[in-house]
């Protein structure tokens, strides 16, 4: 959704703007692997099988990165993100984030394109008896889990973080959560996967997939086909719709919608050094000066906009712990969907001969692209799913009562 106001001087638009590709490429009509959805997963995935010397097309209805990739935040977070029921996610988390740095030294070197990435760490604080409640509550969690995180007084708040009120009363430092910056990692991903030879076509809606003998051969848009050797589904919040699935093959993935804010700081508005997270918002500074506050969950299925409740809920929520954003301009808006399955954690999975899923990444895309593009290559190379992403198969869901952690 893009909101914009007509103003001479500094008009409010959408941050994300299109990646923009230099010309409209056609569909082929075949490839070794095809993958719908040009997001962040899907371009990710392709990069990886690019590299192992597969051709590759991926095919995006909208533009590439129009839908969570180019409104997340780009967190990674394993620590922050730590809550009671995602146990069983955590050693993928961890993984992932361990070749994050690989993964952003090889996209840096191959592009020549920055992303970034920023080891500054979270802290999470807290305002109040019942917020401090909440918070130990969520720290002994970490804990026991095994992950690198400090309790902080107030005071240690304010120490590391000068701008906030002297009403944060707690916190917890957590320094080993990272983030890129989402703009810069796609811009990285469309570039490197077209040196890398791949295809990408925007404004394509994949209408059907081909099967012959219960195996998928390729796909279908309008009566074009492409032939394909294994056909990835890497749609996000759109990869249960679109009826390119039959019933008994369908995947438990909603668009859970977030709205987002981006504030200018200057030096009379000061800004922060890390991630900053409270019970009501999340706020990522960024090296080009922009503060990014987000983000509502909202159940409400594929509806768009932003709204004047959604952002006065982030700029309060902000304004509670960080005063200085009352003098921070407001740049831009926007809103986007993350792609949530039934249990909050990520779909890796051969669905049928020739048809991989990789979806239902929840708001740990960013986190989780290195280790899920590995999985998925693994998966059309080898035939196999590595160990640690094999509790990630759409199997979990057949069980009478699937886990499932918070929204």
């Amino acid at each position: 959704m893009i909101l914009a106001f007509d103003r001479p001087a500094s008009p409010i638009g959408h941050r994300r703007n299109p990646v923009g590709l230099a010309a409209q490429a056609a569909l082929p009509p075949r490839a070794d692997v095809a993958i719908v959805g040009g997001g962040l997963i899907g371009l990710s995935i392709a990069w990886r099988l690019a590299r192992a010397g597969r051709s590759v097309v991926v095919v995006e209805r909208d533009t590439i990165g129009a839908g969570a990739s180019l409104a997340a935040t780009g967190m990674l977070a394993p620590a922050a993100e730590h809550e009671p029921g995602s146990d069983p996610l955590l050693p993928l988390a961890l993984e992932s984030l361990r070749l994050w740095p690989a993964f952003r030294d090889a996209l840096e070197a191959e592009t020549g394109l920055p992303i970034d990435y920023r080891p500054d760490g979270t802290v999470v604080v807290a305002i109040g008896r019942d917020e401090v409640e909440r918070l130990r509550f969520r720290f002994d969690l970490q804990r026991r889990s095994g992950l690198d995180a400090a309790w902080l007084a107030g005071t240690e708040v304010r120490r590391l973080e000068p701008g906030l009120r002297p009403s944060v009363t707690a916190g917890v430092h957590c320094p080993l959560d990272h983030q890129v910056d989402p703009r810069l990692v796609m811009a990285a991903l469309a570039d490197v996967c077209r040196r890398a030879g791949v295809i990408l076509v925007e404004h394509t809606a994949v209408t059907a997939l081909d099967w012959s003998g219960g195996t998928v051969t390729g796909i279908r848009v309008g009566d074009q086909g492409v032939t394909a050797g294994t056909v990835v589904l890497a749609s996000g919040a759109w990869s249960g719709e679109g009826g390119l699935l039959p019933e008994t093959l369908a995947l438990p993935v909603r668009p859970l919608k977030g709205q987002s804010l981006a504030l200018r700081t200057t030096a009379r508005t000061g800004t922060l050094g890390r991630m900053i997270w409270t019970e009501q918002v999340h706020m990522a500074p960024k090296s080009d000066g922009q503060l990014i506050v987000g983000a509502t969950v909202e159940d409400c299925g594929f509806r768009p906009g932003v709204t004047a409740g959604g952002l006065y809920a982030l700029l309060e929520g902000a304004r509670r712990v960080l005063p200085g954003i009352e003098e921070m301009e407001v740049e831009a808006m926007w809103s986007g969907y993350r792609p949530t399955s039934d249990d909050d954690a990520p779909i890796i999975d051969t669905l049928a001969p020739g048809l991989v899923a990789a979806t239902g990444h929840h708001r740990n895309g960013y986190l989780l692209a290195p280790i899920t593009a590995d999985a998925v290559a693994a998966l059309v190379t080898n035939g196999a799913l590595p160990e640690i992403a094999k509790p990630f198969t759409r199997a979990r869901f057949d069980q009478p009562e699937p886990r499932r952690a918070s929204a």
